[in-house]
């Protein structure tokens, strides 16, 4: 069922690693470039759309730099992916104008999805892209991006553009076949895992025995955590080797390559993907088994009555983490009131809010409409 849906898939979002990019360093690989947009060019004619999100630019950046190893300061990494990004977008850009497609560059910081207002604007931004039959080109703003603000790897990065289009599939293609059960550069007996489910705890064990290249910052463990945020829209994810010949055209086909990561529950509704795939929380509420029972049986909103503490600065609207009494995340939502007046009417039931505060804005803590079980919450 799941290759079926991967067969029908008409609008996938395709990452490709830097380790491929620059072949491990030597600079842009513009040969094998050329064969990915061959592809691409292969699905749109099959009616797939088609979002890229490519590394690189630091690689590239690197190499024209003339540095062998990737810097380790801040300032000498956003130079780098300054200097490189030139030199990326002008391939792509070269290799689709050969067929006639136009190319668009989208650079992205978390702070761009993580506020509601620029979440929707990316959104509407790459799905007019798509209408017009242009080739979205998203990489993250490296040159701006700060720690607390930045992905981290183009893999988180691709799992949450996942979200933002709605894609229905999820290629990141690296320089490994797939996924195994162990390192098989250890471990000769390691097995080869053609299929998994999203949200197995054992999965990150699995992936997180592996390490990244030289010049990426992901590994397998981050396509794992990609595939698990893909996974809330109920996008399917592959995993596979992008030096296997026509590796987009075979999975379109739907031949078995890589490791497939599978959906486990239903897709969330957009403002709940945005919710689950916050990196960033303002603050954290503690509530007590009763409260976590309710929202987790009946459905229901959060009250002040469950709670009993407020972390954090958070203001009115900001995203915050819903903690049970054993220190596990449950939930996240969009918060009613400040950490301030949340701190004042903790563990008051509604009637109690306007004596406490002096009036009331919303009966409930946090609306039900915008709050999101997380997976681990079951486990």
């Amino acid at each position: 069922m799941a290759r079926e849906q991967v067969t029908k898939a008409r609008r996938w979002v395709v990452k490709v690693g830097s380790s491929l990019l620059t072949n491990d360093g030597a600079g842009l690989d513009h040969a094998l470039m050329a064969l990915w947009v061959e592809q691409i060019l292969y699905l749109r004619r099959r009616g797939i759309e088609v979002v890229l999100v490519s590394s690189g630019a630091v690689s590239e950046g690197m190499k024209r730099l003339g540095w062998d190893e990737r810097p380790h300061a801040l300032h000498e990494q956003q130079a780098a992916a300054a200097v490189g990004q030139m030199g990326v977008v002008q391939a792509y850009e070269s290799c689709f104008q050969k067929h006639g497609l136009h190319t668009a560059q989208i650079l992205l910081t978390h702070e761009d999805l993580a506020d509601r207002q620029r979440y929707l604007n990316a959104r509407s931004t790459l799905r007019t892209l798509l209408e017009l039959g242009v080739i979205p080109v998203v990489n993250e703003n490296d040159t701006v991006a700060v720690e607390e603000i930045r992905f981290g790897d183009n893999d988180t990065l691709a799992g949450l553009v996942t979200n933002l289009v709605e894609a229905e599939l999820l290629v990141m293609l690296t320089d490994q076949e797939g996924m195994y059960d162990s390192d098989p550069r250890s471990n000769p007996a390691a097995k080869f895992i053609h299929e998994a489910h999203a949200g197995d705890p054992q999965l990150e064990v699995m992936a997180a025995g592996g390490g990244s290249g030289r010049l990426g910052r992901g590994g397998m463990l981050t396509k794992v955590r990609a595939a698990e945020r893909a996974a809330r829209s109920g996008a399917v994810s592959i995993i596979a080797s992008g030096r296997e010949p026509d590796v987009l055209a075979q999975i379109a086909d739907g031949k078995p390559l890589g490791t497939m990561v599978v959906p486990s529950s239903e897709p969330l509704v957009a403002r709940k993907q945005w919710l689950a795939s916050q990196l960033n929380l303002s603050g954290k509420l503690a509530l007590d088994d009763g409260a976590v029972k309710v929202l987790m049986t009946a459905g229901s909103s959060l009250l002040a009555v469950g709670v009993t503490a407020v972390e954090g600065g958070f203001q009115r609207g900001d995203v915050v983490a819903c903690i049970d009494p054993r220190g596990r995340e449950v939930a996240r939502g969009l918060i009613n009131y400040s950490a301030q007046e949340s701190d004042k009417i903790k563990g008051l039931a509604c009637e109690q809010i306007e004596a406490a505060l002096g009036y009331v804005d919303e009966a409930e803590l946090i609306h039900r409409d915008n709050l999101v079980l997380m997976d681990n919450a079951a486990n």
